[in-house]
């Protein structure tokens, strides 16, 4: 017993020691200081330890870890917006390091990962990529998602329409029937829709904009022939935040001069060992740029991710949802004089073309049959009105043996509503009254009394009324890669499943030329008959032949193998080359309309409008079942020139798959060798890259060749069909002047023309010789400060193929102030067209009649705004 008492009291005094050396090792600290290139304290910087303890600097910059085992540990720190930094500390009692994070410029060196197969470097990298961070974006003052494309060299996007239906473009390609058909929109690697110029559906109303965003891609040309379908153009990529780097942000913002509000909310951090989160959207209500007289943005997004990293990959898991409402606008009448190689743009007296609409409180709702034959009323409130909800997965491992697999899917619910006012005709209100035959008159629905506009205009309107039913997609992108000595290898197959199923239920008004809530407007014919009822004069659109009352169900297959091969030939030369084959296999139906007598509004009587009702004629289907397939390819090479500076070449080749533009041309469409389905592009491009010490350069010589067969194009009711070709030089560039003053922007010099047809050796509508940027920012009081201006404009360009009436030139003129409250906490002013400017993006009418006044339907950028937000950064 004696024996057991003594070892047991040896035993505990050996714990004891043990217990206290375990203390004193453990009892280690490791503290210090995050700055930034100037000294200043850099508050919530990310900071973590090998060992995966992590913490944030406070308010001071400072950070502190405590009961640390002694020994060496790798200490890594970030920031939004500045380079992260690593560096190893040996561990011994109270041991400091402190850090001093250099501004991330977007510098030659930055990882990309659109486009390519593999992140690689962009010096190393054979395209031509762009990219925009969340600040980048602020400061160029974008009202809408097209607005922030504005700054990408290249891209030539017509913002004019609202939150979406924008016109995009890129290297002198044309926009032939609206949309975005050659440039892919796509979220975190997968497009939003297979097709970017889906009638009514573009791929940016289901795209927005916020704060969830880490940066956003843009290749032009290059590979995006051969990485994603429909995209010889070029991709558009928005990259979402992981919560690798903890932090958030909230913002609240408001209109000054203009209706609307909107708050932001992010956040993302690490939650377990290697798992992270990151969470959040936006809500918003108001009127928006211009004035409806109703709540025309009103909506949100929320989305979400979660990864999770292990020894040799992550996997992810996303999710979005979806549902906001804004205002479409469509072409508005405005004043043109002069001639038609130098006219005179000028808003309409009465009717301001850079704050007015033609949605009004007196056109509400637009009542028909819907695509079953019932009665149904559209909501003009609604406008665009996208509902997405999809779900995601993203896998990433790195195999034994050099070999890698990824995966990317995701099943996105889309549905909607498209709904706006279209100006089918502008003309004097005796025009229009004699339309109906000699003796109608005109009088104002809403009281009786005789149409007395001081401008004596009256719109015809066509109501554009959608219902997108069936916008579901599922795309899934497998890449399996296996990397040699020198050689990489990279295998693929994409799978998409695109449902386009969507009704079009238009009808007609008459309307006056206001811009202070424009009143609907009634027609009585000599006899005294009554040929409309509050502003309606048809249940359909006689004035087109009753052409658009129609239905889609139509779907989309398609599957696209592809193999890429890089060679790093040398230390300094890599080449690379990939081919894909898109096979497209499409089924369904279509309908148009048939006319019939119905009594819409229930009263037990038929009116004018009501004895001839356009109504889909689902006992007359067009069947569709047909296969289409293209081969794409690119081949490029790289040359790095030394460590700061490279070159590039590449040519490629694709094509743009068309979906439901080429639907009711009366075409075989049980016979895929029949149908026009297919548009090709080739491109050709050398490019140099050069690295400064405060900035960079980008420089590429680019060459197109454009094969059309020609889609339908709703807004002027016909077929367009032509071939292109352009040629041209796009600069990028940014430099720090010092650490206070960043000097950006980036211009696009396109000379383009048409090969074919009628307009043989014209230029291609809405083409400028040259679009620019330029964007100074200047930060003061110690960097707590920002003051920019951005500058975006373009050369003029023809209204229309046949090269007669001539859009001006003009240059946007944008600002913002942004001051620091107090550390996280800011106050941002920013001005979007200071200046007012009238500028032209579209129009519908290509001549006028020289020296006279002419009454031309086009579409102007939104006037002045300013808007004020509050944010903090935490």
């Amino acid at each position: 017993m004696e024996k057991n008492t003594q070892f047991l009291k040896k035993m505990l005094f050996v714990v004891a020691v043990l217990l206290c050396n375990v203390s004193f090792s453990q009892n280690s600290s490791l503290s210090g200081k995050v700055t930034d290139a100037k000294g200043s304290a850099i508050a919530g910087a990310n900071v973590v330890l090998s060992n995966s303890k992590s913490t944030l600097t406070d308010a001071d910059g400072v950070y502190t870890f405590t009961s640390l085992a002694d020994g060496s540990v790798t200490v890594t720190v970030s920031y939004v917006g500045f380079a992260t930094e690593q560096k190893t500390a040996d561990v011994s009692g109270s041991t400091t390091l402190d850090f001093q994070l250099q501004e991330d410029s977007k510098v030659l060196e930055e990882i990309v990962v659109t486009g390519v197969v593999n992140p690689r470097a962009k010096i190393k990298s054979s395209v031509s990529i762009t990219t925009l961070d969340v600040k980048q974006v602020e400061q160029s003052a974008p009202r809408s998602t097209a607005e922030i494309f504005r700054t990408i060299p290249g891209i030539r996007s017509e913002s004019s329409g609202g939150e979406g239906n924008a016109n995009i473009s890129v290297r002198g390609v044309p926009i032939s029937s609206g949309g975005s058909k050659y440039l892919q929109l796509q979220e975190d690697g997968l497009p939003v829709l297979l097709y970017g110029d889906i009638a009514f559906a573009t791929a940016d109303i289901f795209t927005r904009f916020d704060r969830n965003v880490a940066k956003i891609e843009a290749i032009r040309g290059g590979s995006a022939s051969t990485l994603s379908s429909n995209s010889p153009g070029g991709i558009i990529n928005f990259i979402s935040k992981t919560g690798k780097t903890e932090g958030g942000s909230m913002a609240t913002s408001f209109g000054l001069d203009y209706s609307d509000f909107r708050t932001d909310i992010e956040y993302g951090a690490r939650i377990g060992d290697g798992l992270y989160f990151h969470a959040g959207g936006f809500y918003r209500t108001g009127e928006g740029v211009r004035s409806p007289g109703f709540t025309a943005n009103n909506g949100g997004q929320f989305k979400m991710n979660v990864t999770k990293e292990f020894e040799s990959g992550s996997v992810t898991v996303y999710a979005k949802f979806l549902n906001d409402r804004a205002a479409a606008y469509m072409p508005m009448p405005i004043k043109v004089t002069g001639t038609n190689s130098d006219p005179n743009w000028e808003s309409i007296s009465g009717f301001d073309a850079t704050s007015a609409t033609q949605q009004s409180p007196y056109l509400l709702h637009n009542v028909g049959l819907d695509g079953n034959g019932n009665i149904r009323r559209g909501n003009v409130a609604d406008g665009m009105h996208p509902v997405s909800k999809s779900i995601g997965a993203s896998v990433n491992f790195e195999l034994a043996d050099g070999w890698k697999v990824t995966n990317n899917g995701r099943f996105s619910s889309n549905s909607g509503q498209f709904i706006t006012p279209f100006p089918a005709e502008v003309a004097s209100a005796a025009t229009i009254a004699n339309s109906f035959g000699a003796g109608s008159t005109l009088t104002y629905a809403n009281d009786g009394t005789p149409f007395n506009n001081p401008n004596g205009l009256v719109s015809r309107i066509h109501m554009f009324d959608v219902e997108l039913n069936n916008f579901n997609n599922f795309m899934n992108d497998l890449r399996i890669t296996k990397k040699f000595d020198k050689v990489g290898i990279t295998a693929g197959y994409f799978k998409s499943i695109q449902n386009i199923s969507m009704s079009w239920l238009w009808n007609s008004y008459l309307q006056e030329v206001s811009d202070n809530n424009p009143r609907l407007i009634n027609v009585t014919d000599g006899s005294g008959n009554l040929l409309s009822s509050n502003g309606l004069y048809a249940y359909g659109v006689p004035f087109w032949g009753n052409c658009c009352t129609r239905n889609y169900d139509t779907q989309y297959n398609v599957s696209a193998p592809y193999a890429n091969v890089s060679f790093e030939a040398t230390d300094k030369l890599s080449l690379e080359g990939g081919i894909r084959f898109d096979i497209g296999q499409v089924n369904g139906s279509f309908a148009g309309s048939s006319q019939t007598v119905y009594d819409i509004n229930n009263d037990n009587v038929i009116s004018a409008p009501e004895t001839s009702v356009s109504a889909i004629n689902t006992a007359n289907t067009t069947a569709v079942d047909y296969d289409y397939d293209y081969v794409s390819y690119s081949v490029g090479a790289n040359y790095l020139l030394d460590a700061k500076q490279s070159v590039f070449a590449r040519y490629s080749k694709g094509a743009s798959a068309k979906a439901d533009r080429i639907l009711f041309s009366g075409l075989d469409y049980l016979d895929g060798d029949k149908i026009n389905a297919l548009d090709y592009l080739a491109q050709a491009e050398i490019g140099y890259k050069r690295k400064f010490d405060k900035g960079y350069l980008y420089a590429t010589f680019f060459s197109s060749t454009t094969t059309e067969e020609g889609g339908f194009e709703a807004t002027s009711n016909s077929i367009i069909e032509n071939d292109y070709r352009s040629m041209g030089l796009e600069i990028e560039s940014s430099y720090s002047v010092n650490n206070d003053l960043n000097l950006r922007g980036g211009f696009t010099y396109t000379k383009a023309e048409i090969t074919s047809g009628a307009n043989d050796g014209n230029e291609p509508r809405r083409q400028p010789k040259l679009m620019y940027n330029f964007i100074p920012t200047y930060k003061f009081s110690k960097g707590k400060n920002m003051v920019g201006l951005s500058f975006i404009g373009q050369t003029k360009a023809y209204a229309q193929d046949n090269n007669e009436l001539v859009m001006n030139g003009y240059v946007i003129v944008n600002g913002f102030v942004e001051v620091g409250i107090t550390k996280g906490l800011s106050l941002n002013l920013a001005g979007n067209n200071l200046f007012n400017t009238l500028a032209i993006t579209e129009a519908e009418e290509g001549s006028i009649t020289d020296n006279t006044t002419n009454i031309v339907r086009a579409r102007p950028l939104p006037g002045r705004s300013i808007s004020m937000s509050l944010s903090y950064r935490f």
